[in-house]
């Protein structure tokens, strides 16, 4: 169990420390200059009875308050510090409503220096206590003359042996308070682990930096060990970095890949009601979130104001980027940073740039929120009843990946909970999204009705290209994604597949016989031919019309039987599907497909091999990237 200390300035808290432990808290030079502290210490104690028991001193003067968040960020409980001869203090009250916003509970109430204080005095600082603590006992102690401290001592030891660990559900996690070079050791930093556990040999990712580092050695509450996890203090001799990369409000944790960091946080938001005046929108604001202090413009997301006292959906636009997730608390002061605003948790780090006041974006935040409330964080299963939440109301899916990041869970558990729940998944290789399966089944319901329209319009066509179809029916879709949903519609036989082409199954384009009689002396010359012979070749080399060459060709394209790469040169689908094998093959070998290496590759001339590179972009197959191409929809040829 971690307890932090809390309360003004000069009211004992390391004093009392001091007197429960035997140790000094304040190890700063300018601290014991000055008799305050400035920097949190930390405090780890042994007992009797080998309860795991830690201290966390923090500073009471207001100039410090960014210190004491640092400090307070993930620690499992406070002792709310007030002396006898000043009472309750100003910083007293800014504490206990930064602990109240974080959600730390004041586990008790300590009255110090009742050597100072008449008997009358301390009896009015008890009821004061006890109207503060909210039914936290109140210790009364003189850690000079050692009064009471055993008592509270003992009573805290109790307590840490019957704390119960939280669990761990989620991938590691840990806020970086401090970071230093230790001589033989290298660079080591200091923190809570906020979620997940870590080990010896572990890689991490630093963020927001994205740099990869490796666990060399590790301590869990001052002491060595193999490993630790959520809710411990810790720290961590890391490798693969230089002390000058790090700095307070980092974050190391456990991913694949980086997870990218964000300036924009969408976030539930409660003011303090002691405040003077309503929050506007863009108020400039200092934000402190896990260990980072950071500064940024509060942004109200329902109304332009917010009451004090008021809780509301809001979005946070930071100067600088910083890693969160959902769950996260955070505490807001005002742009002088001499007065505390209000706290939340965080809902969604990575809000669309657009549409962020639509009444189904602020219902998926209002889910969110739902979730946090009722505990879901806290457990493995938490948050699976909330995927059907979140899907409801989505025509276009929820994002299994963005929300792996948001909640800190596995992509693949999160995938099981939504099949669970009943969520219908599609699963491509950049993306995996959860449906409601009433949604589908009404976007299957537009893509035939825009199907049998096309039809209606162009009857002479086989079908509409996929890509056509997609930015048609649903322009928000991924490729890959869409392809796969496409796939499931064909086997059901709803539609059918014809080349690129998609089109209803009764829908049919016939030749007449003089057409279909031509079709049949030309086709065969264009096949097995990477550079087939164009309109003009065909018509002189058997002494046919051009145009009536080029009609019939034109006819068979529109049959889906050739594709027309570019004026009056037509190609078989079977002659596609050998040139899309070959780039394949060119990007299985070199990870991109160059014009130079598939010209070489086909043996066609410079300027035939990129209009067929052309003619895949059009289609969808693949995207040029600057001097190369990537393959967008592999197998779509075969």
């Amino acid at each position: 169990m971690i307890l932090a200390t809390a309360g003004h300035v000069d009211h004992g808290k390391t004093t009392l420390l001091h007197a429960l432990t035997g140790v000094d808290a304040d190890t700063l030079k300018e601290e014991k200059s000055r008799g305050l502290t400035i920097e949190p210490g930390f405090i780890y104690p042994t007992t009797a009875s080998g309860a795991e028991l830690g201290f966390i001193d923090v500073p009471g003067h207001e100039r410090f308050v960014h210190n004491m968040l640092s400090g307070v960020a993930g620690v499992d409980g406070a002792l709310l510090i007030i002396a006898c001869d000043d009472g309750v203090m100003p910083q007293t009250r800014e504490h206990l409503a930064i602990l109240t916003l974080l959600s730390i509970p004041v586990v008790a109430v300590v009255l110090t220096k009742t050597d100072l204080a008449s008997d009358e005095q301390i009896l009015a600082r008890q009821r004061e206590a006890e109207a503060l603590g909210e039914g936290a006992p109140v210790f009364s102690v003189c850690a000079r003359q050692a009064t009471g401290v055993e008592a509270l001592s003992i009573w805290l030891e109790r307590r840490a042996g019957e704390w119960q660990t939280r669990p761990a559900p989620g991938r590691f996690r840990h806020a970086i308070d401090r970071a230093f070079s230790k001589k033989g050791a290298g660079v080591v930093v200091t923190g809570t682990v906020v979620d997940g556990r870590v080990e010896q040999g572990d890689s991490l990712w630093l963020l927001p930096r994205e740099i990869r580092v490796r666990v060399r050695g590790l301590r869990r509450q001052n002491q060595p060990a193999e490993a630790a996890h959520r809710g411990d203090r810790c720290a961590l001799n890391l490798a693969g970095i230089e002390r000058e990369s790090l700095k307070r409000g980092d974050w190391l944790v456990d991913a694949p890949e980086p997870p990218a960091s964000s300036q924009r946080i969408d976030v539930m938001l409660k003011l303090l009601p002691t405040l003077e005046r309503d929050a506007l929108h863009w108020t400039p604001v200092h934000i402190h979130m896990g260990a980072a202090h950071l500064t940024g413009r509060l942004g109200l997301l329902e109304a332009p104001t917010l009451a004090p006292g008021g809780q509301a959906l809001a979005q946070l636009t930071l100067d600088q980027p910083v890693h969160a997730c959902c769950g996260d608390r955070f505490v807001i002061r005002s742009q002088s940073a001499d007065e505390t605003l209000g706290g939340g948790r965080v809902l969604d780090p990575w809000p669309p740039r657009r549409g962020a006041r639509r009444p189904e974006r602020l219902a998926y935040l209002t889910t969110l929120q739902a979730a946090l409330a009722a505990g879901a964080a806290e457990r493995e299963d938490g948050f699976a009843p909330t995927l059907k939440a979140l899907a409801a109301p989505q025509p276009g899916g929820i994002s299994l990946d963005e929300l792996s990041s948001t909640l800190n869970r596995g992509v693949e558990r999160l995938a099981a909970q939504a099949k669970a729940q009943g969520l219908t998944l599609l699963r491509a290789a950049s993306e995996s999204r959860a449906f409601d399966p009433i949604h589908l089944e009404a976007l299957a319901r537009t893509l035939i009705e825009a199907l049998e329209t096309f039809h209606a319009e162009s009857p002479s066509e086989v079908g509409m290209e996929r890509d056509r179809l997609r930015r048609w029916v649903a322009p928000g879709w991924n490729v890959a994604l869409f392809r796969r949903w496409l796939e499931g519609l064909v086997a059901s036989k709803s539609v059918d597949a014809q080349g690129p082409f998609i089109k209803s199954p009764h829908h049919q384009v016939a030749l007449d016989e003089a057409d279909q009689a031509l079709s049949q002396t030309l086709l065969p010359l264009l096949a097995n031919q990477f550079d087939p012979p164009r309109v003009r070749d065909l018509a002189q080399a058997y002494h046919l019309d051009e145009p009536r060459v080029r009609e019939v060709l034109h006819a068979n394209a529109r049959l889906g039987r050739l594709f027309q790469l570019r004026k009056d040169h037509f190609y078989p689908p079977e002659t596609l599907a050998q040139l899309s094998e070959i780039i394949e093959r060119l990007a299985c070998e070199h990870g991109a497909i160059r014009a130079a290496d598939y010209r070489d590759r086909t043996g066609v001339g410079r300027k035939l091999a990129i209009a067929q590179l052309e003619f895949f972009d059009q289609v969808g197959y693949t995207r040029r990237v600057r001097d190369a191409r990537q393959l967008r929809q592999p197998g779509m040829w075969h």
